[in-house]
């Protein structure tokens, strides 16, 4: 049975890698390419983030620290933009599996739901509007945009789920091992700051 659930987790990785799709879709891709029957036991998100290292340090490791400091330098350009919503960067961006292939995630903290959006629109950002699970695994609303990320040379997905202010506190309740799920802007600074610094 583990050998079942590593083998799902090394496959959902390349997904996660080669296409940038997040965990959960990615683990359902694979056992339907493994020809795996659909109830079959999964492996948990800290599995599959192995199998994501093990494989950016197998296949991508000439070109991923480069790619995530450009998704990362991205996103603070983003979170400057958006500094009034207190944005916090989560998702493989800030855990550090991301690759050119990955989305941005920002989760925005907002006194009023559609103040994000009214900012978008007075910028002149165009963006879709659609509701995904929010961190209280209620539905909450994700402004999507594609953003030009220059030394990618290509569009990012850049994705602003908005919450209420007072999940602010919940949002940042440490892991099971101990690390922040998600940073604030200071947070991401520091990171792209201690690379430059090596």
């Amino acid at each position: 049975m583990d050998d079942l659930k590593e083998e799902i987790a090394a496959t959902a990785a390349r997904l996660v890698v080669e296409e940038g799709l997040e965990y959960g879709p990615a683990k359902r891709r694979a056992v339907k390419q493994l020809g795996v029957p659909p109830r079959s036991a999964l492996p948990d998100n800290d599995q599959v983030e192995a199998a994501v290292e093990e494989y950016i340090a197998i296949f991508c490791a000439e070109s991923q620290a480069e790619e995530l400091q450009a998704l990362r330098e991205l996103a603070v350009q983003w979170m400057q933009r958006l500094e009034a919503f207190r944005p916090h960067l989560g998702g493989a961006v800030w855990r550090g599996t991301a690759t050119r292939r990955s989305d941005i995630y920002l989760q925005l903290f907002c006194d009023d739901p559609k103040s994000a959006e009214i900012s978008l629109i007075d910028k002149g950002v165009r963006f879709e509007v659609r509701s995904v699970p929010g961190l209280q695994g209620d539905m909450v609303d994700a402004l999507s945009i594609h953003a030009m990320c220059q030394p990618l040379g290509e569009h990012v997905g850049v994705h602003l789920l908005i919450n209420d202010l007072d999940d602010v506190r919940g949002a940042l309740q440490p892991d099971g091992k101990g690390r922040a799920p998600r940073g604030n802007l200071a947070a991401v600074q520091k990171l792209l700051g201690d690379v430059r610094d090596r």
